[in-house]
């Protein structure tokens, strides 16, 4: 079934108990293991596969969608970096270490990398913290650069609310600063799993105040628990963005093909709670939220499953996705693409020259959006885009 939505003409779908309609359009039964998540969400990585694995980093598609044409405001685009502040690496592969990553990433400024003619991956030992005295911090890899976690590891992190990286203001929750952008970098395994702290989730990136921006670059296979009613992210979280300004995700590929896709409790590429998220001219595919229990949790279970590709909930938040493609991402719950709960019902939920396809929920979504719930003011305003 195809619906192309045109200044938000519609067709229905059943709201509660939708079919989880496979690649083909037809019917089909979600890949759940028998511990209730899919085959593929935990796995053990050899010395071996972990060497095949960064060679094939160096191989993935160019990140974003090369058919969006949704513009980019000035503040979304790449930050200047002609003038590092600081350089990781000396020129060989070698050079490039998780420790010149981690110093680095606590002095701030502006990072750029010299690893060599060829794509590198740098095989993070930590994770790279962000001091809350950095004002500015821009982390370019040049489109040659992935840090990995390892499937061990959270890749990168700021809170402004955590006392441990300085506490800079008496209002963490709401500052203008630190202001991190991350240009063209590969994030690829990364795993936040038992990292509760803040509510969890951020499987590559967890970031709490200041301003965030992506641009340019790519997350796979990334992971965050399996189970919770709010916790998600499993590539990015966000919380807490100064004067509630959006995260800016621009020309970003978030999975991108069977098995790179990321996986958690709920949003399995991005999860945020009152933030606004502008999602431009980027892919989110093959991502997955295997929670059971939805928010708030069922009775005798964990809760989680909803927003395969994106987790938004919260009050007054909006969501804009332009110049994108999400298909295949899959929810245990609901929402296989977008769950979308304003809880004062004043938020709301903008696609715009877009397509979403192949997005099954499992459990419930909004009648007429297939692959999306939303709770919020009015219905999604859906123009020039394709929904099926």
């Amino acid at each position: 079934m195809r619906i192309t939505l045109c200044a938000l003409s519609v067709t229905s779908l059943v709201l509660s108990g939708a079919p989880a309609w496979g690649t083909a359009g037809s019917p089909a039964t979600l890949a759940w293991g028998a511990a209730g998540s899919p085959a593929t969400a935990t796995r053990t990585v050899s010395t071996a596969s972990a060497l095949a694995t960064a060679d094939a980093s160096a191989a993935l598609p160019a990140p974003g969608n090369p058919a969006g044409r949704a513009y980019v405001p000035a503040e979304a685009r790449p930050a200047g970096t002609s003038r590092p502040t600081r350089v990781v690496g000396k020129g060989t592969p070698a050079s490039c270490t998780s420790q010149a990553v981690v110093a680095a990433v606590a002095a701030g400024g502006v990072i750029t990398f010299s690893c060599g003619p060829r794509p590198v991956t740098i095989a993070m030992k930590a994770t790279a913290k962000i001091r809350n005295a950095s004002a500015r911090v821009v982390i370019d890899g040049g489109g040659k650069v992935t840090l990995s976690g390892g499937g061990k590891r959270r890749i990168l992190y700021m809170n402004t609310c955590d006392k441990a990286q300085g506490w800079t203001t008496s209002h963490c929750d709401d500052q203008a600063t630190p202001q991190l952008t991350l240009q063209n970098l590969t994030f690829a395994d990364g795993n936040s799993t038992g990292q509760r702290a803040e509510g969890g989730g951020g499987g590559a990136v967890f970031v709490r105040g200041g301003r965030v921006k992506v641009i340019g670059s790519r997350f796979v296979r990334n992971r965050c628990d399996p189970s919770g009613p709010d916790l998600g992210g499993a590539a990015l979280r966000v919380l807490d963005q100064s004067r509630d300004l959006p995260v800016y995700v621009v020309r970003s590929t978030f999975g991108g093909a069977p098995g790179l896709g990321g996986i958690c409790s709920n949003g399995g590429a991005l999860s945020g709670i009152g933030v606004s998220w502008v999602v431009l001219n980027s892919v989110i595919s093959d991502n997955k939220a295997i929670g059971r229990g939805a928010n708030p949790a069922r009775g005798g279970t964990a809760g989680g499953g909803s927003g395969g590709a994106i987790y938004a909930d919260g009050n007054r938040f909006t969501v804009r996705v332009a110049g994108s493609i999400i298909k295949n991402n899959q929810a245990r719950e609901g929402g296989g693409a977008i769950f979308f709960v304003s809880n004062d019902r004043t938020g709301t939920l903008t696609i715009d020259h877009s397509t979403l396809r192949h997005n099954p929920s499992a459990g419930f979504e909004t009648r007429g959006y297939p692959g999306i719930f939303f709770l919020g003011a009015g219905k999604p305003k859906v123009t020039s885009s394709t929904l099926r």
